[in-house]
């Protein structure tokens, strides 16, 4: 095995271990987001979601998307194990079982374990959206569906060989993979689920329910914004140290511009620079730049951000004001921000930025060709998706149900659905003694 491939396997497992780590960054916003009677219930979802997503994936769901196939699906190496190890490091011929991935240099396993982060990552959206009021078994049930199913039929379309992939549609670290398809089943989740109690007056307004604890989602997102630099220049799966240098910075300028943006905007429309909208904006700006990160210019990437920033916050209110309720304003980050991503790909896209872009966006006299393709990708995953998870939504609500009763809502799911609490010293307690008893004492 030569240099190169031990180097290029380092960074893909480090790269992947940062993704990974982006678990309790998700955790630690959507608890922080949450009220305290949920925190219990918030972080058991996230952390079970990762184990329930690895079976889920490992069983079927690496085989539907790489698997050689159809346009639509892989049909082959269809359980994990059957597939050999036919990447160029075991100096093997290649078979034919996951072609679409074998000009990755790195392991069979590496490429797995980094796919594998990716997958956990599209599931942990769901939980922020449909927070404070859905069952936990069925959250659980709709994520191994969604594993193991629903994400790596979207995967195998654009990444997998499919036929968005032979359309020519651009998506480097998941915009649409990974973060509109979390979000598109998300939207329907939160749709089905209704809004929590309490969340709407009879008139329609907004009661705003406050999180519990802005310095543990502030924390959370410095541990997402840390986490994107192995998710995005990550997906190079090789040590190339031009791409690899450019995508953490079109990554974090991105980022930081999203940040000011967001923060002026939510001063402008709320009077105050709200440090919700400004934590959100942080990850609307990275996940805009997550499908254009390798084919746009830096200049580029502090517009995407910008308008990803704006864009959240004005995502935010409308969303309220169509009564659909997101404690953490998952789908204005991942969804909204996921779509325009990619479409913004067809706008900023600029050739030779790196060695993975070879085709210029409409800003730079590319025409309107990339645009529409990446205009085709989002359209196809939005019905498939929608369509796909409202069907298991509608059979967990009809089976086992997925929204957990009004008493329970009230007291908390900490309780009701985990019988503990997050903060059991603040509960209130009846004293065993009175007042009275210790003065005489």
């Amino acid at each position: 095995m030569d240099n190169k491939i031990i180097l290029d396997t380092f960074w893909v497992l480090i790269a992947g271990m940062l993704v990974f780590f982006m678990n309790l960054g998700f955790a630690m916003v959507e608890s922080g987001f949450a009220r305290v009677k949920n925190t219990v219930n918030i972080l058991s979802k996230n952390f079970i979601v990762f184990a329930v997503s690895s079976i889920g994936y490992f069983l079927l769901g690496w085989g539907l998307m790489f698997g050689d196939g159809t346009p639509f699906i892989g049909i082959k190496g269809l359980f994990f194990l059957q597939g050999p190890d036919n990447s160029p490091a075991t100096g093997l011929a290649y078979k034919g079982v996951y072609s679409a991935i074998s000009w990755a240099s790195v392991p069979l396993l590496a490429k797995f374990f980094f796919q594998l982060v990716f997958c956990g990552t599209a599931a942990t959206i769901v939980s922020g959206a449909v927070a404070e009021r859905i069952k936990y078994k069925s959250f659980i049930l709709f994520s191994f569906i969604m594993s193991m199913i629903i994400y790596p039929i979207v995967g195998h379309w654009i990444w997998g060989g499919g036929f968005l992939a032979n359309m020519g549609m651009l998506d480097f670290a998941g915009s649409t993979v990974v973060h509109s398809v979390g979000g598109w089943s998300a939207l329907v989740g939160a749709i089905l689920l209704g809004p929590r109690f309490g969340k709407y007056d009879e008139d329609g307004r907004v009661k705003p329910i406050p999180g519990h604890n802005l310095s543990l989602a502030t924390l959370g997102t410095f541990v997402l914004w840390l986490g994107w630099f192995g998710f995005n220049p990550g997906s190079t799966m090789s040590a190339d140290p031009e791409a690899i240098s450019h995508i953490v910075i079109t990554t974090n300028m991105a980022a930081a511009s999203a940040v000011l943006s967001s923060t002026i905007t939510s001063w402008i429309l709320l009077g105050k620079p709200d440090l919700g909208m400004t934590l959100n904006g942080a990850l609307a700006g990275l996940v805009a730049i997550t499908a254009p990160c390798a084919f746009v210019d830096i200049i580029s990437s502090i517009f995407i951000g910008l308008i990803a920033g704006f864009l959240v916050v004005i995502s935010v209110i409308f969303f309220d004001k169509l009564k659909i309720d997101d404690p953490v304003g998952a789908l204005s980050v991942h969804l909204v921000n996921g779509i325009f991503g990619t479409l913004s790909v067809g706008l900023f896209a600029r050739k030779g930025v790196t060695s993975f872009s070879s085709v210029d966006g409409l800003l730079f006299g590319g025409g309107l060709k990339l645009l529409f393709i990446q205009f085709i990708g989002v359209l196809s995953v939005g019905i498939f998706v929608t369509l796909t998870s409202l069907i298991t939504w509608y059979i967990l609500k009809s089976t086992v149900g997925i929204r957990v009763s009004l008493k329970e809502e009230i007291e908390g799911l900490d309780v009701g659905e985990h019988g503990n609490s997050a903060y059991p010293e603040f509960l209130i307690r009846k004293p065993n003694i009175s007042f009275k008893s210790i003065t005489k004492s």
